[in-house]
């Protein structure tokens, strides 16, 4: 699945354009590598997102085309969530 797809899907960030703009500026990274909106992700990839000053970094779990809200959380796990904000610390 697309990284930009899969960002909307599990919720992590809202919009699908949102996700591929972000993506396209480099502050996101799938296995160590500033990854693109068109990446592919599947299940045990580490993403690591740069949110302004907080940095995000999920461990994918399962891929579904759709979700509900409420399962939405079921598709990642969160290995930390830490304060910075250069793409250094990344």
């Amino acid at each position: 699945m697309r990284l930009d797809k899969y960002l909307k899907v599990s919720r992590l960030i809202k919009r699908r354009t949102v996700a591929k703009e972000i993506a396209d500026k480099g502050r996101i990274q799938v296995n160590g590598q500033i990854a693109k909106s068109s990446t592919n992700v599947k299940e045990g990839d580490l993403i690591k997102i740069l949110f302004g000053n907080k940095i995000l970094e999920v461990r994918v779990v399962a891929i579904k085309e759709t979700t509900k809200k409420d399962e939405a959380k079921d598709l990642y796990e969160i290995i930390s969530e830490t304060q910075g904000n250069t793409l250094e610390t990344l």
